[in-house]
């Protein structure tokens, strides 16, 4: 039942936490079905080239400093796992380009949710890259685990394990792990506790079900304790309550913990990368009233607190990247908590080039624009566009009734473009929890070309993809394929299957009509 009793919480223990990492252990992948949990903008393969492009500069900066071993990348909450699929692909396709010496290296994906670690192990797309030692997988509780074990080699990474730099992916992670709510006024500081009202209880008292219903009405307590020397992150407090005045801050002391946690498992520090709606600039925090919690499926999110990781972490000497100018939907890090950060030119140089001249935040505002005007683009500036976006099989969705309208007036040139990218997406295309049948697509895309050999690929791909929903058009479409390459056996099985689906198909019945007339 709910209760309209309101509850007073500490607002990092307040139960919404508890909501939504029960939804995420459920649902597994699930949970981003249908984009109920967004995952396009950390998930689409320009952002992935973009990560992969820093990690080759990081791999060359170490074989730089002329250090050979293994060099382990963590991504904390890798979720569906797309988004570590693309940048495998990117980074293996950079280190045949380049034929270079550089370190061997393992990606390990993490998450809280078992369920998800038991899905990638399976996902066909993942297979290679785990039986060329490149990927491994871990369970990882970002508030309370202190080590890593591996479930593909069945090691665990301890303590000062390793000798290279810890490589850290945290994308859309700082903003959904609990964080505390402080409030600077007059100087000092204050913990704003929440009440919750709208919970529903179990018969086993534990707080279910669904965020849509809870309301939060928030309250200040004074918390002399942010500001003791014994507290780790004073210094960050010192400032807020010198800088600040009549603002909320939300307070990332378990991201700044798992950190300093993962930092412990190397014996020369960390680096990390990171993309979240966060901010970095004090400013931004000038006057910020309470968060409001953005609801996805079952789960939320907030604003990342960026400003106080970078701060905490270069007063202990490290670097930090962040672009200068606002971002818009998302902001994408970079920080080296390392000796001798300027060192790693070649990490800093692919930051520049990038993410702060141009990155995935300016990418996606594109992309927006686009996605509304998709009906008055041309195919020259499709495909440039979807150049841009990795050859991505979302943006090749979204746009294929215009593909399909300009074909008639298109020139050869941008055929063999437009087929040249159709093999490049399909080569990097990463099946998601809810199946798309990109296949059908390209398959029909191609039969519209008069790439009759190349259709027929795909359509088939279709058929032995989806038995159960195969539609009359993919039948027919095979028939005349078969039939423009001379495979009249073919032809005619598939004209029998079409009739057998659909036994009024008029053209169906007008080719068997004329096939017994010749026998």
């Amino acid at each position: 039942m709910t209760s309209n009793i309101e509850q007073r919480y500490r607002f990092s223990e307040a139960p919404i936490w508890d909501i939504q990492r029960q939804y995420y252990e459920e649902q597994g992948t699930k949970a981003w079905k249908n984009n109920q949990v967004p995952q396009y903008i950390t998930s689409n393969p320009m952002i992935a080239a973009t990560y992969a492009e820093v990690l080759f500069g990081f791999l060359q900066d170490r074989a730089n400093k002329g250090e050979s071993e293994p060099i382990i990348i963590v991504e904390l909450g890798a979720g569906a796992g797309r988004f570590a699929y693309h940048v495998l692909h990117e980074l293996c396709q950079l280190r045949e380009y380049a034929s270079i010496a550089l370190p061997s290296f393992r990606y390990v994906m993490t998450d809280l949710a078992m369920n998800n670690v038991l899905a990638w192990q399976q996902h066909p797309a993942l297979q290679a890259f785990i039986a060329e030692g490149l990927l491994d997988f871990a369970q990882y509780d970002a508030v309370q685990d202190t080590e890593l074990h591996l479930v593909v080699s069945g090691t665990t990474i301890r303590e000062k394990e390793l000798q290279q730099p810890l490589v850290i992916i945290a994308n859309y992670f700082f903003d959904s792990i609990p964080q505390e709510l402080l409030y600077v006024g007059g100087g000092n500081i204050y913990e704003t506790d929440v009440h919750v009202q709208g919970l529903q209880h179990s018969e086993s008292a534990k707080p279910s079900g669904s965020l849509k219903n809870i309301q939060l009405r928030y309250e200040h307590r004074r918390a002399s304790e942010y500001e003791q020397p014994t507290y780790p992150y004073r210094d960050v407090i010192a400032l807020y309550r010198e800088q600040l005045e009549d603002s909320h801050i939300l307070f990332p002391a378990a991201g700044l913990t798992c950190l300093e946690r993962l930092n412990r498992l190397s014996q020369s520090g960390f680096v990390l990368i990171s993309a979240d709606k966060g901010d970095h600039l004090l400013e931004q925090w000038r006057f910020a009233e309470p968060p409001e919690l953005i609801l996805h499926g079952g789960s939320f999110s907030l604003t990342a607190n960026y400003h106080a990781i970078q701060y905490f972490f270069e007063q202990k000497g490290a670097l930090a990247l962040f672009p200068p100018h606002h971002y818009k939907n998302i902001n994408v890090g970079c920080i080296f908590h390392v000796d001798a950060p300027m060192d790693y030119v070649h990490s800093r140089l692919s930051y520049r080039r990038c993410i702060e001249r141009f990155g995935p935040d300016d990418f996606f505002n594109i992309k927006v624009w686009v996605d509304r005007h998709i009906k008055s683009m041309g195919m020259q500036e499709l495909l440039s566009f979807w150049r841009l976006g990795g050859y991505d099989a979302e943006f090749f969705i979204q746009s294929l009734k215009q593909i399909s309208h300009l074909l008639p007036d298109a020139a050869d040139d941008e055929y063999e473009d437009l087929w040249m990218g159709i093999q490049k997406m399909w080569s990097s295309y990463y099946i998601m929890e809810q199946r798309y049948d990109l296949a059908l697509d390209v398959g029909l895309i191609l039969f519209e070309m008069g790439m009759y050999e190349q259709s027929k690929r795909f359509l088939e791909i279709s058929v032995q993809e989806d038995q159960d929903e195969i539609i009359s058009t993919v039948y027919y479409c095979l028939a005349l394929c078969c039939f423009e390459l001379e495979i009249e056996d073919d032809a005619w099985m598939y004209v029998r299957k079409l009739l057998e689906v659909e036994p009024d198909h008029e053209e169906a019945l007008a080719l068997m009509s004329q096939f017994e007339s010749n026998s």
